[in-house]
């Protein structure tokens, strides 16, 4: 299978099953930097394999055995980033733009092996579910911080992003998977969320606080 397939293929998954984002061809083609006309190109391709289901002008469905590659390609990249984070001490930005060249080399047999040696950890340094290898996906119950209610505490658990501007942010303020946070103000008027971290307050945007996810956090 090659690179492009691959990516074609997680970017689907993604998109449908984790991001609720449009599926179409002219979406996808966003995401991966090719034209529109390339996207629907490959869509087509991929219903030959019976990869992926086709119909003109509508959002693009996995098949099962499209989705089942989907996963396993997800796992390969969500092991590399554990791996790199705990033995190679690269930052929540290099994890990610690493495995994504990794993924693409690594056999299902090398990929469980490394996760073995890491303990079998259920979620990488992002938050999002390492699928074991029979593909399944333990995840934790969640909101976006934007959705979060005045005055509770919650715990931050998926930082849903690839972008090196945020996970500096979340790095230089504290905002990391495991960090206890008290939202102290939803200002609806000016789409912003005030929030305490460490005695430290923080006034963040809803592009930020929609790609926050949260658990709500009770002290024992």
């Amino acid at each position: 299978m090659s690179i492009a397939t691959e990516n074609f293929i997680k970017a689907i998954y993604q998109f449908g099953k984790t991001q609720g984002l449009d599926t179409k061809p002219s979406s996808i083609a966003k995401k991966l930097n090719i034209s529109s006309a390339a996207a629907t190109d490959m869509a087509k391709k991929l219903a030959d394999k019976k990869l992926v289901n086709y119909q003109k002008y509508k959002s693009l469905l996995l098949t099962k055995k499209g989705e089942e590659l989907a996963v396993q390609i997800l796992r390969k990249h969500r092991i590399w980033e554990t791996f790199l984070f705990k033995h190679l001490n690269l930052s929540l930005h290099e994890i990610h733009r690493e495995a994504e060249l990794l993924e693409h080399q690594t056999s299902d047999f090398l990929a469980d092996k490394i996760h073995e040696h890491l303990g079998f950890p259920n979620f990488d340094p992002h938050g999002d579910p390492i699928p074991s290898k029979n593909g399944e996906i333990i995840d934790i119950p969640s909101i976006s911080l934007s959705n979060a209610i005045e005055g509770k505490l919650y715990k931050v658990v998926r930082l849903q992003s690839d972008k090196k501007d945020f996970f500096d942010f979340c790095v230089d303020n504290q905002l990391l998977n495991g960090q206890i946070i008290k939202v102290q103000k939803q200002m609806e008027s000016t789409r912003m969320t005030q929030i305490e971290v460490e005695g430290t307050k923080l006034l963040l945007n809803k592009e930020f606080t929609n790609i926050i996810n949260v658990s709500e956090y009770e002290v024992e």
